[in-house]
């Protein structure tokens, strides 16, 4: 079978085993391929939408907004071809030498220095966290803050120390979000919801 094959006939036995999901179709494309990502189906029911977030992380991407990870695995999932034709790029900055040397000077992670580092580049954008609740949790400082505000936050970082907590703290704002409640989530997840934004925003672009 074909790549393009596999993937189609992944989506039709998702679609078969989640029924009646409740979401709508531009949802349900989001919540579909974090499944296919990660063979776990219940992100059908502890994943959570800003009322904004589709429209607001679609407009940035049409806009060529610059997308930034907290991990280059994350970075490197993120489908290139779409965001390329709209102008934009995506960005992990926690191998940047600035990001070490703060680190090291303030005596915090890396993952929290390159959310410092990066706020010039993420108002308008889209912050992707698929790893670090520091890096979420820093996110949110600045924010609340009024330093910085993205267009779209994409938190699902994993774990057991602050995951959760971190993305309740997000889903507490009233900014645009896409995040899923308790520990579950990882960088490919992430990674997972903006190529399904990107296959929209590049779709709707695209003669009927």
């Amino acid at each position: 079978m074909k790549p393009q094959d596999i993937e189609d006939l992944s989506f039709r036995i998702i679609d078969e085993e989640a029924g009646d999901h409740g979401f709508d179709e531009q949802k349900w494309s989001i919540v579909r391929r974090m499944i296919h990502t990660s063979a776990d189906f219940d992100y059908i029911k502890s994943v959570r939408f800003h009322p904004e977030a589709l429209q607001k992380g679609i407009d940035a991407i049409k806009n060529g907004c610059t997308i930034i990870t907290d991990t280059n695995m994350a970075r490197v999932g993120i489908r290139k071809k779409e965001i390329s034709r709209f102008g934009g790029d995506v960005r992990c900055l926690i191998a940047d030498e600035n990001v070490a040397r703060q680190a090291i000077e303030e005596k915090t992670t890396r993952a929290l220095a390159a959310v410092d580092i990066a706020l010039p580049f993420i108002e308008n954008g889209i912050y992707v966290v698929g790893n670090a609740p520091t890096a979420l949790l820093r996110l949110i400082e600045h924010v609340k803050a009024g330093k910085v505000m993205p267009a779209l936050i994409v938190g699902l970082p994993v774990g057991f120390v602050n995951a959760a907590e971190s993305k309740d703290a997000l889903m507490e704002l009233d900014i645009p979000f896409i995040s899923n409640k308790g520990r579950k989530g990882g960088s490919n997840v992430a990674a997972s919801i903006i190529n399904a934004l990107l296959i929209m925003a590049d779709s709707s672009e695209k003669p009927k």
